[in-house]
């Protein structure tokens, strides 16, 4: 019962979270949030085993020739990713992706019909496993380079990392979540607390988007997690939600 009531808590705080989303706005891509806290969980000697950045943007109304001329854009600027167009009903999908190591980046335009206009997102997503000190260093310019070839405004942008304790954390969750807390210059603004895990959600001075959380505003989230005895202890940390599962 505890763990389905702690699955339902999480579901509809990140649905009523996202509802919210519509018009933020992301942050300069030199800033990536990403890289802020990479770098705060390698200082805490938490090694990193999963991340990934997501970015969307909700188009202005668009008609079928100019979702065919935009897609076709991309095309051009991607041709080395493999694409690939659905549609039924009228609704569209055109996906690309390109793998190499081990990260994989995807671009989805979505559209769906309403009256002579199509409602249109655009979605970039990366994803990786591990991080090394190369890997931080390509990605900025990189994710420069397609934030600006990909989107035509300006586009929400989801950072999320997930890593591993190296030993045996020295304090309880409790203790070990306000410790991050204060690292990332988080106020918390609500929790989920149980004996093996522990969810917070923050605001912290370190990011500069937010979104609503009831009648409050919060910009970070962290999840920890204690498999148990002699077992590993996970973190998942997320600005301004988190994207990857727990």
């Amino acid at each position: 019962m505890k763990k389905t009531k702690k699955i339902l808590a999480i579901v509809v705080l990140i649905g009523f979270m996202l509802v919210n989303l519509g018009n933020k706005t992301t942050v300069a891509v030199g800033e990536l949030d990403l890289l802020k806290i990479a770098s705060v969980l390698q200082d805490e000697n938490i090694l990193i085993t999963e991340w990934s950045l997501h970015a969307r943007e909700k188009m202005e109304m668009l008609d079928k020739v100019e979702i065919k001329d935009y897609t076709k854009e991309l095309k051009q600027q991607f041709p080395n990713w493999e694409w690939s167009v659905q549609t039924s009903k009228g609704h569209s999908e055109a996906v690309a992706v390109l793998k190499h190591g081990s990260e994989t980046e995807t671009i989805k335009i979505l559209s769906t019909p309403i009256k002579d206009h199509f409602q249109t997102y655009v979605i970039y997503e990366v994803k990786g496993q591990g991080w090394d000190q190369k890997a931080e260093e390509s990605l900025s310019k990189r994710m420069t380079d397609r934030i600006t070839d990909i989107f035509r405004g300006n586009a929400t942008t989801f950072s999320c990392i997930k890593g591993e304790f190296n030993d045996k954390i020295d304090k309880t969750l409790p203790l070990e979540i306000k410790h991050l807390l204060a690292v990332l210059k988080a106020k918390e603004v609500e929790a989920l607390k149980e004996d093996a895990f522990i969810a917070s959600s923050a605001y912290s001075t370190m990011f500069s988007e937010s979104v609503e959380a009831g009648e409050k505003e919060m910009n970070v989230q962290l999840g920890i997690r204690n498999q148990g005895m002699g077992g590993k202890t996970t973190i998942v940390v997320g600005t301004p939600i988190i994207t990857i599962e727990y």
